[in-house]
């Protein structure tokens, strides 16, 4: 059994810096960094790339609504074709420093409030991949399974793998809990746990307890801008190492 483990990096700004990106890249196989839109700037995406090829992880396009000051996860109205276009956009700047890096994008996922809407409404998803797809066919789509993301990039042929989430605590419906809600976020030995029920049963609890959700993913996220992150992350590896899931990754 094999699962990757991605974390959300790159997600400063000019001098401003969220997370421990270096410490995190010696223990992810995948990096979804930032491409300027939710967080980012050019030089922050060449250091992120530049580190990742150092150390072996994959690069993912983490492509977001063009909100700066709301990290991205404000519900922004944009045209598909609007949206199409700015999805491109962000993944060939990514995919300029990671050549230059002497790599390439891989994959792209989703930051936020997209992620969210692509998985809801068609109309996003097709948005979304109709980018990917004239960038180039062969990337891969990481997103929540059986949902629009998925549909969309089976309808193209987009490669599409399904991602949990250590971190963050499920809905009854399979989707992630708002984070103001209590429960949303998960403290390290909760995360532990979660991982290693979504990798051997593909299950995860319900915020609150009191059911499961079935959760199809061959990659587990650990957001970087999690208090815990660099432990959590730690821990969740050393743990699937111990019960025989190789952590590689999917690209």
């Amino acid at each position: 059994m094999a699962l990757d483990l991605n974390s959300d990096l790159g997600e400063g700004f000019g001098p401003w810096t969220m997370g421990d990106d270096e410490a995190m890249l010696d223990i992810v196989t995948s990096a979804n960094i930032a491409c300027g839109f939710h967080a980012g700037d050019p030089s922050i995406m060449r250091r992120t790339c530049a580190s990742a090829v150092e150390k072996g992880v994959r690069i993912g396009a983490h492509v977001g609504y063009r909100d700066l000051a709301g990290f991205g996860r404000r519900v922004i109205e944009v045209a598909p074709a609007e949206l199409r276009d700015e999805v491109l956009y962000q993944i060939g700047g990514l995919d300029g420093f990671a050549r230059a890096e002497g790599d390439r994008v891989r994959y792209v996922k989703p930051h936020g409030a997209l992620y969210h809407a692509a998985a809801r409404d068609r109309k996003v998803a097709d948005a979304v991949l109709a980018a990917v797809a004239e960038y180039d066919p062969e990337l891969a789509l990481l997103g929540p399974a059986g949902t629009h993301l998925e549909h969309a990039a089976g309808h193209i042929g987009v490669r599409f793998i399904g991602e949990g989430f250590a971190d963050r605590g499920y809905t009854p419906s399979g989707e992630l809990a708002d984070r103001g809600n209590p429960g949303a976020v998960l403290h390290t030995n909760e995360a532990v746990a979660q991982a290693v029920s979504i990798a051997m049963s593909g299950t995860a609890r319900t915020v609150g307890g009191s059911g499961e959700v079935t959760v199809r993913a061959a990659s587990i996220c650990v957001h970087g801008d999690t208090p815990e992150a660099v432990g959590m992350a730690r821990l969740i590896r050393e743990t699937l190492d111990e019960i025989g899931v190789v952590v590689a990754p999917f690209s």
